[in-house]
């Protein structure tokens, strides 16, 4: 068996909502690609994480589908989850931080693939949109809440061929893409009513925060978000 950590990452203030997210503490169990892409598309989840390294935070990110360089809510996720300072994705290195409430990532926008920002005129409009909207192509939908403040509402669709994912819940890469775009730190509610917390870095990199909790799946009704998954 596989001990897995299943997580909500970019909470509301009261522990609310959340992008779930699964975590393989021992990348081992999944040695392959094969074994690694069945268990994310069984999950289901947006994205799961392998770790090969907790000492030098190398992580392996899949979706149901795919495997990714980088994303932004798996290293939110894992990084508060190993109480490390630096993990090691594909796309290159991620330093982390922690001040009590928020964990942060520090990631660079040009690592962000295929997603577009798209503005809309009211958070109204995002909220009409249905899921996922017409078109192709991974979509970040968002409006100003109160520019001055730096608030957005946003909605974000994958949109991709195997329909898995209608509407991602809280999308940390898309977040610093957007951020970069605007120059400026953002407080943004996406999907049900999570929150992702943003800033610009000096460097042209950008800093992503968010709240994150373990999280007891239906499926096992197990506490503390851990379950059992079948090795391949």
């Amino acid at each position: 068996m596989n001990d897995l950590d299943v997580l909500r990452v970019f909470c509301a203030g009261d522990g609310r909502f959340g992008n779930l997210l699964g975590v393989v503490r021992d990348g081992r169990t999944c040695p392959d690609d094969a074994s690694r892409q069945a268990l994310a598309a069984e999950l289901g989840y947006s994205e799961t994480v392998f770790v090969d390294d907790p000492e030098r935070g190398v992580v392996d990110i899949r979706t149901p589908g795919t495997r990714m360089s980088f994303a932004g809510h798996p290293l939110v996720g894992v990084a508060w989850l190993l109480d490390i300072e630096e993990l090691q994705p594909p796309a290159g290195e991620v330093w982390a931080r922690y001040d009590g409430e928020f964990t942060w990532i520090t990631a660079r926008p040009e690592w962000v693939e295929g997603k577009r920002t798209e503005q809309y005129a009211t958070p109204a409009e995002v909220d009409a949109l249905p899921a996922p909207p017409p078109g192709e192509g991974w979509l970040y939908a968002w409006a100003w809440e109160d520019e001055a403040a730096g608030r957005i509402r946003a909605r974000g669709f994958p949109r991709r061929p195997d329909g898995v994912i209608a509407e991602d819940e809280a999308t940390g890469s898309a977040a610093v893409l957007l951020t970069a775009r605007l120059n400026r730190a953002l407080n943004i509610t996406q999907g049900a009513g999570s929150q992702i917390l943003t800033a610009p870095g000096p460097d042209g990199t950008v800093e992503i925060g968010g709240r994150v909790r373990f999280d007891a799946p239906p499926r096992t009704g197990r506490a503390y978000g851990r379950m059992d998954v079948p090795v391949r």
